[in-house]
C-alpha cells in the first residue's frame, strides 16, 4: 500500500483531479464531501477509494471521518485541505453583504485549521499537509473581499505551521491556483485553468518538497507583488 491520502472536497474540481492523480500513483485515497450523490458517483468510478460523507465544519463529522480512516487503513500520511466556497459580497451596495458570513469563514478557514490539528494529534508525524488556497490569498478579489481574507488567513496559517513542523519532517505545501474550471467557478468569465493542471503542479511540488505551488498565471504573482503591486491590483480588480 502506498501513502494514505485524505482530500476534503474530493468529489469534484481540483479535489477530484487530485484524487485521481494520487490513485494513478498507487496511493490509497480517501475523499469526503457533503453530497451523497457526488460521493456515490465517485465510488462507482473509483471503487478502490474510500468516500466518506462529512461536513468538515461539524466536529462530530470530522471525528467520524478520521475514525473511518483509522478503521480502513490504520494511518494517514497526507492531508489535503481542499474544500471551500467562493461567495461574492458587495459591501458598497448590498445591505445583506454579510449574510452567511460565518459559514463561509468556517468552511474556508476555521474547519481546515481544526482538521489539521485533529489529524496531527491522531497521526504524528504526517508526511505532508497541503492547503489549497488561491492566488487571491495574495491579492484579494474586488467582488469577493471576504474570500480573499479567509484565503489570506489560511496562507498565514500554512506559513507558520511550516516552521513549526519542520523539525519533525512534515512537509507543508500551499497551493495557490488561479481561477480554475470547477463547479465553484461555473459563472466566472475569462480564462480558467484545467483542474488536472493544478493537480499535476501540486504533485510535482510535493515530490520536490516546495513550500508553495503556483499553477498557471499565479506563478507570476510573487514577482509582480514586489515590482508592480499597483498593476497587479488593477488586474485583480477586473476579476
Amino acid at each position: 500500500m502506498g501513502q494514505v491520502v485524505l482530500i476534503t472536497g474530493g468529489t469534484s474540481g481540483i479535489g477530484l483531479s487530485l484524487a485521481e492523480s494520487f490513485l494513478a500513483e498507487g496511493a490509497s485515497v480517501v475523499v469526503c464531501g457533503r453530497s451523497q450523490t457526488a460521493l456515490d458517483r465517485f465510488s462507482r468510478a473509483h471503487p478502490e477509494a474510500l468516500a466518506v460523507q462529512a461536513d468538515v465544519t461539524v466536529p462530530e463529522a470530522r471525528a467520524a471521518m478520521l475514525a473511518a480512516i483509522d478503521d480502513r487503513f490504520g494511518r494517514l500520511d497526507v492531508l489535503i485541505n481542499n474544500a471551500g466556497t467562493f461567495v461574492v459580497r458587495d459591501f458598497a451596495g448590498d445591505d445583506e453583504a454579510t449574510v452567511a458570513l460565518d459559514q463561509e469563514i468556517d468552511l474556508n478557514l476555521t474547519a481546515p485549521i481544526h482538521l489539521t490539528g485533529e489529524v496531527l494529534r491522531r497521526w504524528p508525524p504526517l508526511a505532508a499537509i497541503v492547503f489549497v488556497t488561491s492566488g487571491f490569498a495574495l491579492v484579494s478579489p474586488t467582488r469577493a473581499p471576504t474570500y480573499g481574507a479567509v484565503k489570506a488567513g489560511l496562507h498565514g496559517f500554512a506559513d507558520g505551521l511550516r516552521r513549526q513542523l519542520a523539525p519533525q519532517g512534515t512537509h507543508v505545501l500551499e497551493v495557490l491556483p488561479p481561477t480554475t474550471d470547477t463547479p465553484m467557478n461555473a459563472g466566472s468569465t475569462g480564462p480558467k485553468l484545467p483542474p488536472a493542471e493544478v493537480a499535476a503542479v501540486t504533485l510535482k511540488a510535493l515530490r520536490q518538497r516546495r513550500p508553495m505551488a503556483l499553477p498557471g498565471q499565479t506563478r507570476l504573482m510573487p514577482t509582480m507583488l514586489r515590482i508592480a503591486p499597483r498593476a497587479l491590483g488593477r488586474m485583480v480588480a477586473k476579476l
